[in-house]
Order: C-alpha cells, then structure tokens, then sequence
C-alpha cells in the first residue's frame, strides 16, 4: 500500500468512528456523553497525517537512494549508525538496512508540526512545501499552520493532559461534532495535498 492509500484507509477509520458515535447517540439519551469519542477522532486524525509524513518520508528517501530522486541537502545530512552503514556496504545493491536505518532514526520522532513536517519532506523532495500546499488549498501559508498547528495543540491537549480545562477542576474543554468534523476535513485535504506536493 502506498502512503497516500494509507493514509485514506487511516482515515477512513477515524470517519468509521463518527459513524459509531451516531448510532450510539441515536439508541441513547441525551444524558450519556459521548464526547471521548470526539477525542479519539482527533486524535486520531492527527495520527494519520503524523504517519502519512512518516511514510513519505521513508519511501522518498528510498527512492533517492535508489537513484529515483536527486538528493536533496537534508538527505544528504541524515546521519547513518555505523552497524548500518556495515551492513549497507557488505550489501550495496539492497535498501533494507537503509529501510530500517531510517524506521529507527524517525521512530521517536513526530511529523505533526508544520515545521517538522517541512524538515521530513525536505529529507527527499525540494518543494518550498508550504507555499505549494497553500496555493493548492486556495489559503495563505499563515492560515495553513496556524489550523494545523490549533489542531495539533488540541490533540496534545487530549492526548497529553487528558483534555483537563485546569480552570475547571475535573472538567474536560468542550468538544462537539462540527469542531471535529472541521478538523478532520482540514487534515485529510491537507494530507492529500502534502503528498501530491512532495
């Protein structure tokens, strides 16, 4: 599956969630809240981009060393450990030590901030990133981060301090269903236009 399919199939998930809160609040009161399960969506959208970078990422930088793509000064920067680099020169006509060098090297990292997300795509691809994605989404380069990063700072919310108004103890922020929707738009035409740009 390529990058771009999975990030539509991941979010088609979080999408299969939103039906589930649905149904759930059509068999219920209006007393049960449901609500976490806007949280998960969120989260969850945000997940996706945040793979979809990782992804792109990966493939790319394989595709410039396998000469498919020229390199660009950041790849030419990506630092190798040494038992890799063994294992790449014993085996030059092969890319999985260099598959896995990169796995390990990003697996801590996360492409969820619009200048992280630049430093990823700039690892194989020499677009000026943001300036394409706006103009292909009809929006200035400003509004772009500044949606992504709202959003990404609500995930951290939820996803780092349990969604806690700390104005209100033990109350949650308020969250609904067209604040969600908005934002789950937003990542996925974002994430298409990320990987058509790069």
């Amino acid at each position: 599956m390529t990058p771009i399919e999975q990030f539509r199939a991941n979010i088609a998930r979080v999408r299969h969630l939103g039906v589930l809160l649905r149904s759930m609040k059509a068999l219920t009161t209006v007393a049960v809240d449901f609500s976490d399960i806007l949280r998960a969506e969120l989260v969850a959208a945000v997940s996706a981009l945040d793979h979809l970078v990782h992804e792109l990422a990966r493939v790319g930088m394989l595709e410039v060393y396998s000469g498919a793509r020229s390199h660009t000064d950041a790849y030419s920067r990506f630092r190798v450990p040494m038992g890799a680099a063994v294992i790449g020169l014993s085996a030059p006509h092969t890319s999985d030590w260099f598959d896995a060098a990169i796995r390990d090297a990003h697996g801590w990292l996360s492409f969820q901030q619009p200048d992280k997300i630049a430093d990823a795509i700039r690892l194989f691809s020499s677009v000026s990133l943001w300036d394409v994605v706006a103009a292909n989404m009809n929006m200035n380069v400003k509004d772009v981060k500044t949606r992504l990063q709202t959003i990404v700072d609500r995930r951290n919310k939820i996803a780092h301090e349990a969604d806690l108004d700390p104005t209100l103890p033990g109350a949650t922020w308020p969250i609904d269903e067209v604040q969600v929707n908005d934002a789950i738009a937003f990542i996925e035409t974002l994430g298409e236009t990320i990987a058509a740009a790069a």
